[in-house]
């Protein structure tokens, strides 16, 4: 029995020395890190695109170029609450440099080595392009500083444990693109727009009961993480509007039955139009791209 229960501590320790090296920090690798110093105009764009300011401005706040945080997102885990993200160098991100910042970007992983928690999209930014990052990079540091401080998430055991985060990541990272072969140029940037930087996915598909998103599902409409009502599906067999109406409707918020958008949709409609006609028409693209069901 002595030399069983050694065996079984063997045993234990081993696999647990296992898990903690297999969740550890996946970081960029040198050749992966962007070194180009980025053009703040060009970084503008991709702020919108990525939907970047709708999260992390101030509940409320007039000015949504003061990235101060404090916005509450529910979900069955818990409350997250996003952070400051100001050039702010004690309570933002003033301190970092742009390999800190693309780790936190593309691989959720923060200055320190902790994971962040996945209600940040990274596993959708890790497709963005170095050149869109370090443009990003540049505009977020021309942005005005806030010394509001980042308020904690409200998560409780065992989902608040950030080594777990990283069992997460293996479980459903996955830099592969949904769409695997885009029809045309103009499907190919609707698919960096949808799937990369504006993240539609992290709303409109099914998630499994550890919040991965269902990639066989890809778009097929999800419940709202309010707790109220769903969000609706954008495959073909349910999504029928024509291009045309899909990219009027993402520059104006109205819909062909002369309705207009309501909640989160208010915000990535006032991103997109921020964005050149050719990408709206893009993310149209992309849509009738899609395979039915």
């Amino acid at each position: 029995m002595r030399r069983l229960a050694t065996i079984l501590a063997a045993a234990i320790f081993a696999a647990a020395l296992i898990g903690w090296l297999v969740t550890g920090p996946d970081r960029l690798s040198a050749a992966e890190t962007p070194i180009d110093a980025g053009d703040a105009t060009r970084g503008a764009l991709v702020f919108a695109a990525a939907g970047c300011g709708s999260c992390h401005h101030a509940p409320e706040a007039e000015d949504k170029t003061v990235l101060a945080g404090g916005q509450r997102f529910p979900s069955d885990f818990g409350t997250f609450v996003a952070p400051n993200i100001s050039p702010d160098p004690d309570h933002g991100i003033g301190g970092w440099d742009l390999t800190d910042f693309a780790n936190a970007v593309m691989r959720g992983v923060s200055p320190d080595g902790q994971h962040y928690f996945p209600a940040f999209p990274y596993t959708a930014y890790e497709k963005m392009t170095p050149g869109d990052l370090a443009d990003l990079w540049a505009f977020l540091r021309s942005l005005p500083p806030s010394s509001e401080p980042s308020q904690p998430h409200e998560v409780g055991f065992p989902f608040n444990i950030r080594r777990a985060v990283g069992g997460w990541k293996l479980l459903y990272r996955d830099p592969d693109w949904v769409l695997e072969t885009a029809p045309g140029p103009e499907a190919e940037r609707g698919r960096y727009l949808v799937e990369a930087l504006g993240h539609c996915g992290e709303c409109h598909t099914p998630r499994d009961m550890l919040g991965g998103l269902d990639r066989a599902r890809w778009l097929r409409g999800a419940p709202n993480p309010s707790g109220t009502g769903t969000i609706p599906p954008l495959t073909p067999d349910k999504f029928t509007w024509s291009a045309t109406d899909i990219a009027y409707y993402l520059e104006t918020g109205f819909t062909p039955d002369f309705d207009s958008a309501g909640g989160h949709m208010v915000a990535v409609i006032d991103n997109f139009a921020k964005l050149p006609a050719s990408d709206r028409q893009a993310v149209a693209a992309y849509l009738k791209a899609l395979p039915a069901p």
